[in-house]
């Protein structure tokens, strides 16, 4: 698989948009209609004010999205750091350096929003070179698309630390004498023991994973949130914004509703752009 990646990464970047268009997005779309099913149900549930027609048009730009997120992903082996300062911007920069410094540490919670790999270029667009940035993953069950992804990740910067040893890690962080942030995607469903925090999102009863609310308030962390819109193909814009610099303060449960509304409303934003393909809302509250 890794093979495969690299040998496609040498294409250029409009060659593997022609791939999207012509290949890739028919053969998901029409041909194996990749979890199409469920991709109907979930923004069906989500937009009822919306007429079957513009649903349809949000599907098919969706699978045009997701397309485009694969071939991204390839790209991204390669792409000069000079070419990626052009397709990544963040905006506000100066709140997550700010925080990391004041907290000596940050948690930047994101979500499966337009091109989310990219986002982890962050690590190497900081102004202060002491921070060091991490991204949260879960292992795949495939040990070679693990190694695969751990590698396309590793090519954009940061370490990448597998969810169930966080942790362990955080409590090493606090120890050393330099500033950190933590990216970390908080969108998935969680399991039926895990889902202790509620709430109406997308017009459904949804359960939201609350650690990184947990090691927060733990570990005294500060907390944004990072928001991403693609103003045109293959460019993405990336502004922070604060949930909360005193997580102790707050009240509980605070950190993760404010999550869950501020990524509801990027979703808003641009609706094709969110990954419909997860199964979200298999469990119920009864559950």
């Amino acid at each position: 698989m890794l093979l495969l990646i690299r040998i496609f990464s040498l294409l250029p970047l409009s060659v593997l948009y022609l791939l999207a268009d012509y290949l890739v997005y028919p053969l998901v779309r029409y041909v194996v209609r990749y979890r199409l099913k469920l991709v109907r149900k979930n923004i069906r549930l989500s937009f009822p004010e919306k007429s079957e027609v513009e649903r349809n048009a949000i599907i098919n730009a969706f699978y045009h999205h997701f397309a485009d997120i694969l071939v991204e992903m390839i790209y991204g082996y390669r792409v000069s750091d000079a070419e990626m300062r052009e397709r990544v911007v963040f905006e506000n920069m100066e709140i997550l350096e700010d925080l990391a410094r004041q907290k000596h540490g940050v948690i930047a919670y994101l979500g499966h929003v337009c091109n989310w790999e990219w986002i982890a270029d962050v690590g190497k667009q900081f102004a202060d070179k002491s921070i060091v940035e991490h991204n949260v993953y879960r292992r795949q069950k495939n040990p070679r698309a693990d190694y695969a992804m751990l590698q396309l990740r590793a090519k954009r910067g940061g370490e990448c630390v597998e969810k169930n040893s966080l942790l362990r890690k955080l409590v090493q962080l606090r120890h050393a004498d330099y500033p950190f942030v933590i990216g970390l995607i908080a969108d998935q469903k969680p399991s039926p023991r895990n889902a202790h925090i509620w709430t109406t999102f997308l017009n459904q009863d949804t359960a939201f994973l609350d650690g990184g609310e947990v090691l927060a308030r733990k570990f005294d962390l500060g907390v944004v949130y990072a928001n991403i819109i693609s103003p045109k193909r293959g460019y993405y814009r990336i502004h922070f914004e604060l949930i909360t610099d005193d997580p102790q303060s707050v009240p509980e449960n605070e950190i993760t509703l404010s999550y869950a509304r501020m990524i509801e409303a990027n979703i808003r934003q641009q609706p094709a752009r969110w990954l419909w393909t997860h199964n979200r809302w298999k469990y119920s509250r009864q559950d």
